[in-house]
């Protein structure tokens, strides 16, 4: 008997525009949709009229606990969607571990091509975009420090997600480590309403977010050494 398909779905990040034909039309084949938080994918769900009973909650919390029973409905034919809350799974999102298990299991995963965070705004920074590394979140606590003077001699372009309560402790670790004087970008709420990108050397950064309050998600660009 032939397998079913694990299907990675990206999902808009901010504009409902931003989600392809190919997306919806997978979603609504699936035999299963697995969402970061059903209630968001609701909305996504209705908004395309996608009508779907077999909607179940996948996240870091418990996919550790629902990975084997997911390889089995897979191994037995059926297909699989895994969307998360915004942008593409397995970035800063779950989707990782079930990718990883079923690429193990011998079943075919197929990553659609769509919205994300990290590349509107690399490309709308102004900065090299030709060699970059992407880091995601760094650590809260414990790591966190390490991991950045880890970077201090890194010559590509370095891409940063963070929430708005630690933009601005963020772009001060960068100054003491990387130099004020280091050219960067902000860009915030991608793709929404109030997207707005910020750029400058990290000194310029910090003033203008000490005077401005950070809101809404961000994605950091930093140059390379």
């Amino acid at each position: 008997m032939k397998t079913g398909i694990l299907y990675i779905v990206p999902t808009p990040v901010g504009n409902m525009e931003d989600m392809t034909l190919r997306a919806i039309r997978i979603l609504k084949e699936a035999d299963v949709i697995l969402a970061e938080d059903t209630r968001t994918s609701g909305i996504l769900l209705k908004h395309f009229d996608i009508q779907h009973g077999a909607l179940y909650a996948h996240h870091k919390f418990n996919e550790h606990q629902t990975v084997e029973p997911l390889v089995k409905r897979l191994l037995a034919g059926e297909k699989v969607a895994l969307v998360s809350d915004a942008g593409t799974p397995g970035i800063s999102d779950p989707g990782f571990l079930l990718a990883r298990e079923c690429s193990k299991a011998g079943i075919e995963v197929q990553c659609l091509p769509g919205a994300t965070a990290c590349i509107p705004a690399l490309v709308d920074s102004g900065l090299p975009c030709d060699r970059f590394c992407f880091e995601g979140f760094l650590p809260q606590k414990k790591g966190r420090q390490t991991r950045i003077n880890d970077l201090a001699e890194e010559t590509r372009t370095m891409v940063f997600y963070e929430s708005p309560y630690r933009v601005l402790k963020t772009l001060t670790q960068f100054g003491e480590v990387f130099g004020h004087d280091r050219q960067a970008a902000v860009s915030r709420e991608i793709s929404k309403v109030h997207e707005e990108t910020v750029r400058g050397t990290l000194e310029e950064l910090i003033t203008h977010f000490t005077e401005t309050e950070p809101r809404g998600e961000f994605v950091i660009v930093v140059a390379g050494k």
